[in-house]
C-alpha cells in the first residue's frame, strides 16, 4: 500500500507528478463579542456557496462548545457566522423602551442573536401570523399592540369569533368588527379611505402620504384581522359573496395600503390554498412571516415555503414546549425569535391607558349601523353619545 497521503496520489494520476494542491482557508474577519456569544464575517472562496457553511453549523457549535451557530448570507461573496453561548430565547427580557423611537416601529421580543426583535412597518408595511393554538401568537398580538397604543396611529380590528381576542383592545381601537358582515363594510370602507388618500397624494404631486407635510399627513391605520380562516370559510352559497368581497378588499387594502398609510397585521391558526385562491394571492402582498408552532405543515408551507427552505424547516421543529418561540421571514432572509409575554390583562390596561390617543375616523363608522356602539373605539362611542345628548337637548 502506497504511504503517499491521498493527494499527493492524485497529483500524481491527474498532474504528472506535480505537488499536491494545498487547501485554502477562507479569509475570516475581527471576531466581535456581544451579549450572549461572538459573530465575524467569512469570505468565501471560489466555488463557495453560504450552503456549504450552513452544513457546517451544527459542527462548529460542537468544536466550540456553544448552544448554536448560525450562518447567513451577508454580501456577494461572504457570510455571517453568529455563536450563541446560550439560548437568548429562553427568556427574553421586556426592555424598558418597547419602541425604537420611530413610528410604526416597536420592540416585541427578542432574536436569537440577543437583539430586539423589532417590527417596523414602515419597513416591512404587512404581515402575516400564524401559529397553532397556545403557540404565542396571541401573546405576540399583544405585544404588537401594548407597543402601538402609545403611539399616534389608528388601531382597527377584524375578529370574526364574536371579538374574543380583539376586544380586549377596545378602548383604543378606532373601529372593531365581530361578524363577517362587519369585517366586509369595514374593509370596503378602509379601501375608500385609500382612496381619498390616494386623491390627497395625487393633488400634491407626491408618491405617497410620507411626502406630505406633517399638518398634512393622515394618521396611520393599523389593521389586525385575527383568524384569517373566519373570514374565507363558507358554509353555504349565501356566504359565497359576502367572503369574496370580504377577501377582496383585503387583498387590494394589502395591494395600495404601504404607500397610503394602511398596514396590515393578518393571523391565523390554519392558513392554506384550500381556504380559496384569495388566500395565495394575499399571502404574496404580506412580505413579514411570523410561523409559530402549527399545527399542519400546510400552514408552515404558506407562511414560509416562498420565502426560504430553511426557515420551513426550522419552523417545523418548533416543539410544543416552546410556546412564543417562532421563525420570522423576510425577503431578506429569517431568524428565530420569541415575543415577549404579555399578558391579557397588561394588554387590556395598557389600551385603557391610552384610550385618549384613540383617533375618531368617521369614515369607518357605517351610515346604516352594521355595528353596536360597544364595537367602536372609545372615541367613537364617545362621539355617538355627545350626538345623542345633543339631539335630546
Amino acid at each position: 500500500m502506497s504511504r503517499k497521503a491521498a493527494l499527493t496520489v492524485v497529483s500524481g494520476l491527474v498532474g504528472n507528478g506535480a505537488p499536491p494542491p494545498q487547501p485554502r482557508v477562507p479569509r475570516r474577519g475581527p471576531i466581535r463579542p456581544t451579549a450572549g456569544g461572538f459573530w465575524f464575517v467569512v469570505r468565501l472562496l471560489p466555488g463557495q456557496v453560504p450552503q456549504d457553511f450552513a452544513k457546517a453549523a451544527p459542527a462548529m457549535a460542537e468544536t466550540w462548545q456553544v448552544h448554536a451557530v448560525r450562518v447567513t448570507p451577508r454580501n456577494p461573496g461572504y457570510v455571517r457566522v453568529v455563536a450563541s453561548s446560550a439560548d437568548p430565547l429562553a427568556a427574553p427580557r421586556i426592555p424598558s423602551q418597547r419602541g425604537s423611537g420611530h413610528l410604526l416601529s416597536v420592540a416585541v421580543g427578542v432574536l436569537e442573536t440577543g437583539a430586539q426583535w423589532v417590527m417596523d412597518l414602515r419597513q416591512i408595511p404587512h404581515w402575516l401570523i400564524v401559529g397553532a393554538t397556545r403557540s404565542g401568537k396571541s401573546t405576540l398580538i399583544n405585544a404588537l399592540v401594548a407597543s402601538l397604543a402609545p403611539q399616534p396611529v389608528a388601531l382597527v380590528g377584524i375578529d370574526c369569533k364574536g371579538g374574543m381576542e380583539l376586544s380586549l383592545y377596545g378602548p383604543r381601537l378606532s373601529a372593531l368588527a365581530t361578524n363577517r358582515a362587519q369585517a366586509a363594510w369595514l374593509l370596503s370602507a378602509l379601501v375608500d379611505l385609500t382612496t381619498d388618500r390616494m386623491a390627497i397624494c395625487r393633488t400634491a404631486r407626491v408618491r405617497n402620504v410620507w411626502g406630505l407635510p406633517d399638518d398634512q399627513r393622515p394618521v396611520p391605520v393599523v389593521v389586525i384581522v385575527d383568524e384569517l380562516a373566519e373570514l374565507f370559510l363558507i358554509a353555504n352559497r349565501s356566504e359565497k359573496d359576502e367572503a369574496h368581497a370580504a377577501g377582496t378588499a383585503l387583498i387590494r387594502l394589502a395591494q395600495l395600503g404601504a404607500a397610503l398609510g394602511v398596514f396590515l397585521v393578518v393571523a391565523g391558526q390554519r392558513v392554506g390554498s384550500d381556504l380559496g385562491p384569495g388566500v395565495t394571492a394575499l399571502r404574496a402582498q404580506l412580505g413579514g412571516r411570523v410561523c409559530h408552532r402549527v399545527a399542519d405543515p400546510g400552514t408552515a408551507e404558506m407562511a414560509l415555503g416562498d420565502l426560504n427552505p430553511d426557515a420551513l424547516k426550522a419552523a417545523q421543529a418548533i416543539r410544543p414546549d416552546q410556546a412564543g418561540t417562532a421563525v420570522l421571514a423576510s425577503g431578506d432572509g429569517w431568524e428565530r425569535a420569541r415575543s415577549h409575554l404579555v399578558s391579557e390583562a397588561e394588554a387590556e390596561a395598557t389600551a385603557a391607558q391610552y384610550a385618549h390617543l384613540t383617533p375618531d375616523l368617521p369614515e369607518l363608522r357605517d351610515p346604516a349601523a352594521a355595528f353596536e356602539p360597544a364595537t367602536y373605539g372609545a372615541a367613537a362611542t364617545a362621539v355617538i353619545e355627545r350626538l345623542d345628548r345633543d339631539d335630546i337637548a
